[in-house]
């Protein structure tokens, strides 16, 4: 199992064989770095030691044998990436998902994954819409928009992975992972990090259109999901009461509005127009040539914030603050630095440890700090207080 696990650690970490070696300063060749993966050789204790501190796991997780099959599904037609990229971008997403399900087992009860994967079946174009229809009635949505896309797939327990793709031709991707019984574990979408908001959302909900879609060969299933993200996030019923049955003509300023109100971009805000027959062929077509002719095909104006997953970081704040996970874990997993002081805020066992005479000034300073605070509330003399406590 080392030869499977070291070539997937090496190529989600976006490292070549020549750039392991060279993290091992030397210690291992390229030649024989390959030699384990293929399984021809195998590297003494040392070396193992040595080449899971290069890919920042323990020893044993270069010999263990995958939870998890992770499946990915749908890349878009027009990324016509190179097999390296598509091996970097598929190991990463295969060690971020199983790496999910291990944290996530480690901190709540298992979940028992209620999502409807392949659950709407599509037989054209207006199935898509339907189907979009039908899964915001499943999450009780209505017909709002969405304010914030990252948030709300998290809490429908789908992973939501940002990575930085090694070619601007990778858009998005969507994962499965099943256990040994073929039971669906954990699913996954995926997007290049570095977009605007407006097309972070649209990608996500595209591939999580792949997630859901059961399309037919008859369909094309990339226009399939660009019918269900456009229905998704822009609601007939809503696009309608908004700019009308029939439209001759849109003003730029009115789609930047819809833009900020709907959060997606101006052209997919046309696509949707031309889909629910707002605007004809011709529209829909003169409009794209003055995107085009304004240099907004690539840059819109008035650019959306990209939002950002917040499950990863508060799950492993988590399992450091219980003792489940080490800070050079926690660190691994989300990239980012981990304070000290941050970790030991709110500890209660580092309090218990607390000689009784300190811990008992502690409380008292505490106590006399919160007592004058509410005196002040309650006499107005800070912000928050006097009228609302009138109230």
């Amino acid at each position: 199992m080392l030869q499977c696990r070291l070539k997937q650690l090496r190529l989600a970490r976006g490292m070549t064989l020549d750039g392991l070696s060279e993290r091992l300063e030397g210690l291992v060749t390229k030649q024989a770095l390959s030699k384990y993966e293929k399984g021809a050789s195998k590297p003494s204790l040392a070396v193992s030691t040595k080449l899971a501190e290069a890919l920042g796991v323990k020893t044993a997780h270069l010999y263990s044998t995958p939870t998890v099959h992770v499946k990915l599904l749908a890349y878009r037609k027009h990324a016509t990436l190179l097999k390296k990229d598509r091996d970097t971008i598929e190991s990463f997403v295969s060690q971020a998902l199983e790496e999910r399900i291990r944290l996530q087992e480690l901190v709540q009860e298992p979940v028992r994954l209620q999502f409807p994967q392949r659950r709407f079946k599509v037989e054209s174009l207006s199935d898509a819409e339907k189907a979009a229809y039908d899964l915001r009635n499943h999450w009780k949505l209505g017909e709002a928009p969405i304010s914030n896309v990252v948030g709300l797939l998290e809490e429908q327990f789908v992973h939501v992975f940002e990575i930085d793709a090694p070619s601007e031709k990778f858009d998005g991707i969507s994962a499965t992972a099943d256990d040994e019984a073929g039971k669906l574990k954990a699913v996954a979408v995926v997007s290049r990090r570095g977009l605007p908001g407006e097309r972070q959302r649209l990608n996500l909900i595209h591939e999580l259109g792949h997630l859901v879609l059961n399309v037919s060969e008859a369909v094309d299933e990339e226009k399939a999901a660009f019918r269900f993200a456009g229905a998704f996030l822009a609601p007939a019923v809503l696009m309608l009461r908004e700019v009308g049955i029939k439209r001759s003509s849109i003003q730029l300023k009115e789609l930047l509005l819809l833009k900020k109100r709907f959060g997606i971009s101006i052209q997919a805000l046309l696509y949707r127009l031309r889909d629910l027959e707002v605007i004809n062929e011709a529209t829909y077509t003169w409009s794209c040539i003055q995107i085009n002719r304004l240099g907004y095909k690539k840059n819109e104006p008035a650019p959306l914030l990209p939002e950002e997953p917040q499950w990863l970081k508060q799950n492993v704040l988590r399992a450091v603050s219980e003792g489940l996970m080490t800070k050079d874990e926690a660190e691994r997993l989300t990239g980012e630095t981990m304070e000290e002081e941050h970790r030991q805020f709110m500890d209660r066992r580092a309090f218990v440890k607390l000689p009784l005479a300190q811990r008992r000034r502690i409380l008292e300073e505490q106590a006399a700090a919160l007592k004058g605070h509410y005196e002040k509330l309650v006499a107005g003399e800070e912000p928050g207080g006097g009228d609302f406590l009138d109230y």
